[in-house]
């Protein structure tokens, strides 16, 4: 059996951190782990997504519609563009912290937060649905940088990530991040 986790954000997040460090945790506890990636025109703060597929049924990298397991989003509109991906019962983890568009800063469709959580709660459901408070993560890390690891710390207590646990991930994190910044991601994990 395989768990299927979809991994959203925009450029800058640390998406392509978070599904490395996800793929490592699944490695670390023996599973067969297919990734993909897709990161569009990220360093413009476009759309960053990773699929990551780990378990014996992971037999090709990208996760169907309908077939996610979960998604963890870093970003809540993120969460929604790839709902489409979430099968019935699956879980939504995303931070409240919203990154908003150029196209709405500078007069087009405006972004609204409240709309989109309410759509969120609606279509995953309030069981389904873990909502990290991004300010209150960034004041007790003195910063937002390590906001993707604090999500998948959440995401694993949820249950979101099949048999990972925050113990794999932190061996993920001495395993993959820099020691200058290994400390901080630890600290994000338990948070």
């Amino acid at each position: 059996m395989s768990t299927n986790v979809i991994l959203a954000g925009v450029g800058g997040q640390g998406a392509v951190l978070a599904s490395k460090l996800l793929a490592r945790a699944a490695m670390g506890r023996g599973l067969p782990v297919k990734t993909a990636e897709t990161i569009g025109m990220a360093q413009r703060g476009g759309s960053v997504f990773s699929h990551v597929r780990m378990g014996e049924g992971a037999h090709a990298p990208l996760i169907g519609r309908g077939r996610a397991d979960a998604i963890v989003a870093f970003e809540p509109a993120e969460a929604v563009r790839q709902l489409s991906f979430l099968r019935p019962g699956g879980m939504v983890v995303t931070s409240d912290a919203p990154v908003v568009p150029v196209s709405a800063a500078t007069g087009g469709p405006a972004y609204d937060l409240s709309a989109i959580m309410s759509y969120l709660r609606e279509r995953v459901g309030e069981g389904n649905l873990v909502v990290v408070d991004a300010a209150v993560a960034t004041d007790a890390l003195g910063t937002a940088k390590a906001l993707n690891v604090v999500l998948l710390g959440a995401a694993a207590r949820a249950g979101a990530l099949g048999p990972v646990t925050v113990d794999d991930l932190a061996s993920a994190v001495r395993a993959l991040v820099k020691p200058a910044f290994a400390d901080l991601d630890l600290a994000a994990l338990n948070l």
